[in-house]
């Protein structure tokens, strides 16, 4: 009688965590959709924000057409749905992360509930850090390059699908790896990782993006590692951040220990 008690039991904490789960994901795709449907809205005034970057890029290398174009209605669909779907994952992502948060919140001790929840903004800030420093930083490098590769050379047609595609392979990447440090910090505060094994494997680390660099960068030597570096950089802060986390631990830990 009690095992078929215990298993009753199971069933309803199962079906109370899927009720959550379920909870979760609707508010999650709701914001999605309401930023999604927001975007939509204000859809001219942020492809006029990208089309003027353009203009004054090709402007500044004498270049004469500073038009975009389209080949078709369904291009201008591609580029509305790519540009409203970017503002609701960038919008989204706090609502999703604190989502997360509430749904394991229950497992976690209340300090472990404050620490954790502190990395939601900086996820958020990270993110938008990501995007900016690719788009003003790394981009107008890469696109001047390839520009100029064509001069006097080409009749060159830009056009919106290909110009957006363009700007969402230089930029998103590194909207993902500026979350590297606090990824690493967040996993060196559950012991799954330390500094001393990102110091031992540094120099693995580094081929891999140096690698990477030179995917999302052009066959030339100094954009790849223009690229690289600031990725590099981002390890190296990593592993500064998860000493700081490993440090506070250990000091933690011998603090109960004394008091024991």
């Amino acid at each position: 009688m009690e095992h078929g008690h215990n298993n009753l039991d199971k069933e309803m904490n199962v079906t109370e965590h899927l009720g959550e789960l379920r909870k979760r994901l609707i508010i999650t795709i709701s914001v999605f959709i309401l930023f999604f449907i927001g975007g939509f809205i204000f859809i001219e005034e942020i492809f006029q924000f990208f089309k003027l970057g353009f203009e004054q890029r090709l402007q500044e290398l004498d270049n004469q057409n500073t038009t975009l174009t389209v080949l078709g209605p369904f291009d201008i669909l591609w580029v509305y749905l790519t540009l409203a779907s970017v503002i609701a994952i960038a919008g989204t992502l706090p609502v999703l992360c604190l989502q997360v948060w509430l749904f394991i919140k229950p497992a976690l001790t209340p300090k472990e509930q404050k620490v954790s929840l502190a990395y939601i903004p900086a996820i958020f800030l990270l993110f938008i850090g990501g995007l900016c420093f690719g788009y003003f930083m790394i981009q107008p490098l890469i696109f001047n390059f390839l520009v100029s590769l064509g001069d006097n050379m080409f009749t060159m047609m830009f056009t919106a699908d290909k110009y957006f595609k363009f700007l969402l392979r230089i930029t998103l990447p590194f909207a993902i790896f500026f979350e590297i440090p606090i990824i690493m910090m967040f996993l060196t505060s559950l012991g799954i990782v330390q500094p001393g094994l990102l110091r031992k494997v540094r120099k693995y680390a580094y081929f891999v993006l140096i690698i990477i660099g030179t995917m999302i960068s052009p066959p030339d030597f100094i954009l790849q590692i223009v690229v690289a570096i600031p990725l590099i950089v981002l390890y190296e802060v990593s592993i500064i951040l998860s000493g700081i986390v490993a440090r506070k631990q250990a000091r933690k830990t011998e603090e109960f220990t004394t008091e024991s």
